[in-house]
C-alpha cells in the first residue's frame, strides 16, 4: 500500500476540531483508519472530484464532512470540512 501522509494544513485543521468537536472528530479517526486498512473500502464512500478538483479524491465522514487527498507515489491528504468548505467555488 502508498503511504499515507498529512500536509500542515490537515494536521491544524484537524487538532482545531479535536478541540471543538470531538464527536466528529471521532469519526475522522475511524474512517482514516478504515482508510489505512482498505482505502477502497465502501463505508469510506471514496470518489473523485471534478472541475476545479480534478485529480482530487474525498472520503466521506459523515452526510456532510470530507477528507480531500491527492494520489502519486503516496495518498497526501490536504484539508478536510463540511462539504460547501471544500467544494466552495
Amino acid at each position: 500500500m502508498k503511504p499515507i501522509k498529512f500536509d500542515q494544513n490537515f494536521i491544524n485543521k484537524l487538532k482545531k476540531l479535536k478541540n471543538q468537536n470531538p464527536t466528529l472528530y471521532f469519526k475522522v479517526y475511524k474512517q482514516l483508519s478504515l482508510f489505512k486498512e482498505n482505502p477502497r473500502h465502501p463505508s469510506l464512500r471514496t470518489h473523485e472530484l471534478k472541475g476545479k478538483l480534478k485529480n482530487v479524491f474525498s472520503i466521506s465522514v459523515d452526510r456532510s464532512f470530507r477528507l480531500v487527498y491527492i494520489k502519486n507515489g503516496e495518498y497526501l491528504f490536504f484539508d478536510l470540512g463540511f462539504h460547501s468548505q471544500i467544494y466552495k467555488d
